[in-house]
């Protein structure tokens, strides 16, 4: 297994506010794709970490911002309840976003191992909406997106997206109903964009993290590789194969 570390980093925001972000690298590796991680709607917690970890492994020096910070720095919550991250995430607005985007691509520009490699995003529950946010602020290589509702509604920003999706769903997730999956990918057609969606019909919202109840053995571990391919095509680590 390829040695990596992981540790808290603070990264300046053009806002002038100050965000928080975890970061995990491989440790012997002179050069490494950035890779964004975007949070779920319960904070930069411990499987939102292991993943960063778990792409390290993997040769890619992976980010996870917290997106709260401006109104809860270090917010991490159970997954009893969606309510205390929902409270959170309508505070958010688009130019903060775009604005924390470009800190965490600042960030990884200004890296000596990060700086001369491409940058590409993947995103979980929340997160999967904010890889596609990413993807139409900066000019990505790639973006991923785990079970990321209400990405239709930003179908005006299609324009700016210059990078491939890849796009994962469960099936039976009752918050991501077949309706919203197939108008983006209308849209996503229409605009001659290049994508991927891949849906796993048995599992429900949620089914990469074996901390929420509607974890998926099954189709998480198909989904680990196919996600490692698709960054692998567009970003090219230097990773173990």
């Amino acid at each position: 297994m390829q040695p990596i570390t992981g540790e808290w980093i603070n990264l300046s925001v053009g806002d002038g506010t100050s965000m928080r972000a975890y970061l995990a690298r491989p440790r012997n590796a002179p050069t490494a794709p950035g890779l964004m991680v975007f949070q779920e709607i319960f904070g930069v917690n411990g499987h939102i970490r292991e993943l960063c970890e778990r792409f390290a492994v993997e040769g890619f020096t992976a980010m996870a911002p917290e997106l709260f910070h401006r109104t809860a720095p270090g917010f991490i919550t159970s997954y009893d309840s969606y309510v205390p991250g929902r409270e959170e995430a309508v505070k958010m607005t688009i130019p903060g976003l775009e604005d924390d985007f470009r800190a965490v691509s600042d960030w990884f520009a200004a890296d000596a191992q990060t700086g001369s490699r491409k940058m590409g995003s993947v995103g979980f529950c929340m997160g999967g909406r904010m890889s596609f946010l990413a993807a139409t602020t900066l000019p990505l290589a790639c973006a991923a997106s785990f079970y990321g509702g209400n990405i239709p509604q930003h179908t005006d920003r299609l324009d700016r997206l210059n990078s491939p999706l890849l796009l994962v769903w469960g099936g039976a997730d009752a918050g991501i109903p077949p309706e919203q999956r197939a108008t983006l990918q209308t849209s996503l057609l229409a605009g001659k964009k290049s994508f991927l969606d891949v849906c796993f019909e048995e599992a429900g919202h949620g089914f990469f993290c074996d901390q929420r109840a509607d974890y998926h053995s099954e189709a998480s571990h198909l989904a680990w590789p196919l996600a490692l391919d698709f960054l692998r095509k567009y970003l090219d680590p230097d990773a173990r194969q």
